[in-house]
């Protein structure tokens, strides 16, 4: 399939399809320069978009970065045949780099302040990764290109002034992920019993949320309430979090379904 076909199957909307065509170029220059090339960062979403593309296109050599293990927010790197994926991830004069941001440890500010301050001085939401927000300070994965900029310009953040520095991104501090374990029994594997589960959801409020579009599976939105959910599936609802569906066992006694999600705090 050409680019526009491919456009055509996969794109569910004209935001999306803009998303993917810039996936599509730069995969694209690749090819044609011999020389690895790098998307802008990319949501859960749109690298779940991204992957059936990719996959369509021949699943070019390729891996989702975004500066350290687990990150949220990811670049697609496409790789020439000369460069494997951990020399590109140790490169430090790679397309990712890093900001830290100090400020008072009692100023209480969060993501949505460190990233408003980032939109605030010009950059978009495209050219800045995950923000680990620490006590006292927050680390800025972001574009290379961008992190001379955070550097000079981005100097408050609510009412604080910060104090910024370049670090390398092995220098990054994820904290590790809070998560509860569950364990259910379901009459079904439909999308509606297990997010009542994951969530501790009655199945009707379960299956209004679906049909209000406050509901992913595997960071796509989904409209079922029946749509079959298999072991390793990521739900995701509006407002309550996210979980997985990590194991699917045999039947109980009165032939329910017995489950094991982790829901992530």
């Amino acid at each position: 399939m050409n680019k526009t076909e491919l456009l055509n199957r996969f794109a569910k909307d004209p935001e999306e399809r803009v998303t993917l065509a810039r996936v599509l170029d730069q995969m694209e220059r690749c090819r044609s320069r011999s020389v690895p090339c790098v998307t802008q960062f990319l949501s859960p979403a749109q690298r779940a978009a991204a992957e059936p593309l990719l996959a369509a296109s021949g699943y070019p050599k390729h891996i989702f970065w975004g500066g350290y293990e687990g990150a949220e927010r990811t670049v697609c790197a496409f790789l020439s045949d000369w460069l494997e994926g951990e020399d590109f991830i140790g490169d430090p004069e790679g397309p990712l780099g890093a900001v830290e941001a100090a400020f008072p440890a009692d100023a209480g500010l969060t993501h949505r302040d460190i990233l408003g301050g980032l939109m605030g001085i010009g950059l978009t939401r495209e050219k800045v990764g995950d923000i680990l927000v620490l006590e006292g300070r927050a680390q800025i994965v972001a574009l290379a290109e961008a992190v001379p900029i955070i550097v000079s310009q981005f100097d408050q953040a609510g009412r604080y002034r910060l104090k910024l520095k370049k670090i390398p991104l092995s220098e990054l501090s994820p904290a590790p992920a809070e998560i509860k374990s569950i364990h259910d029994t379901v009459s079904t594997l439909r999308l509606d019993a297990v997010l009542a589960a994951g969530f501790s959801l009655s199945r009707g409020k379960a299956a209004e949320a679906i049909a209000a579009g406050k509901v992913s599976l595997n960071h796509r939105e989904c409209l079922k309430g029946d749509r079959p959910v298999a072991q390793g599936d990521v739900l995701t609802c509006r407002g309550l979090g996210k979980c997985v569906l990590k194991t699917v066992g045999g039947q109980s006694r009165k032939g329910r379904i017995i489950i094991e999600l982790e829901r992530y705090l």
